[in-house]
């Protein structure tokens, strides 16, 4: 059902529905020939290509959508996308790239996200397409429901601990409670997730909170070094004062203790 093409320094996939084919991002402008040539030795005219979704409209992963469509495919774009759709132009203006089409407007299918699933269904695709916001405003994710995700550039899931608090998080929380199995990434290896899924949302925000504590430790301790008061430090972090007070306490009675150590210890009375 999914096939990826490697004509590019962008992963693209073609999905084969019961009614059609969907390709999942494109490649850098100029990679046209190679596209071609990749679907050659797969034995897939690009012809039957019925739509082109894009994960975002970055020059490496639309850079060719309009090439394609000229040979009869859709270019589908998402409602939230709709602002987005040239703003990959004016970098292959700047280059003077020669090789580059522009989407033309007129020919674009535009899709509400509601409305995804019945889009899918037409080529016989079971799934939907969410709005997933992080690495770019306009991007979104396909979500099949078999447990097949494609993220496009979303950050991976084992960065997600750096962003704690932010879109991208949020964005993956919502991909993680429809359960994904196989996650196909733009630009990292196809991850297979074998863990059970409501233990994987838990385990998440469990390992999320270890982070940030980690990261408030790691904090006090420096602040500690400079000779700040807790009562300064409460300013700063917004966290309780007898936390703070704790931590501090841990670090100056316990030289070279380490970020972890002072969580161990913390833990074991109960803090």
């Amino acid at each position: 059902m999914v096939t990826e093409l490697m004509y590019s320094t962008t992963n693209t996939f073609l999905i084969r529905g019961a009614n059609g084919l969907l390709l999942f991002d494109t490649g850098w402008a100029g990679t046209f020939r190679k596209f071609c040539r990749e679907m050659g030795e797969k034995g897939i005219p690009v012809q039957e290509i019925s739509y082109v979704l894009i994960s975002h409209f970055h020059p490496d992963h639309c850079g060719i959508a309009q090439e394609i469509a000229d040979c009869g495919a859709t270019i589908a774009v998402m409602e939230p996308q709709r602002n987005d759709i040239h703003a990959a132009d004016r970098v292959f203006l700047k280059e003077g790239r020669k090789d580059y089409r522009p989407v033309v407007d007129q020919k674009v299918r535009e899709v509400a996200l509601e409305k995804s699933r019945e889009f899918l269904m037409e080529m016989g695709i079971e799934g939907e397409v969410i709005a997933t916001p992080g690495h770019s405003e306009d991007s979104i994710s396909l979500c099949l429901d078999d447990g097949s995700i494609f993220v496009g550039d979303l950050n991976p899931l084992y960065e997600l601990e750096m962003h704690r608090g932010t879109e991208i998080e949020e964005s993956w929380k919502k991909l993680l409670a429809r359960h994904p199995k196989t996650i196909y990434y733009g630009h990292a290896k196809t991850a297979y997730r074998k863990e059970a899924p409501r233990a994987e949302i838990t385990e998440l925000s469990e390992d999320l909170e270890a982070s940030r504590d980690s990261m408030l430790v790691k904090h006090i301790m420096k602040y500690t070094e400079k000779g700040w008061t807790a009562e300064r430090i409460q300013k700063k972090t917004g966290e309780p004062i007898e936390w703070i007070r704790d931590v501090m306490r841990m670090y100056l009675t316990h030289p070279g203790i380490s970020v972890q150590g002072v969580l161990d210890r913390m833990e074991i009375r109960g803090r």
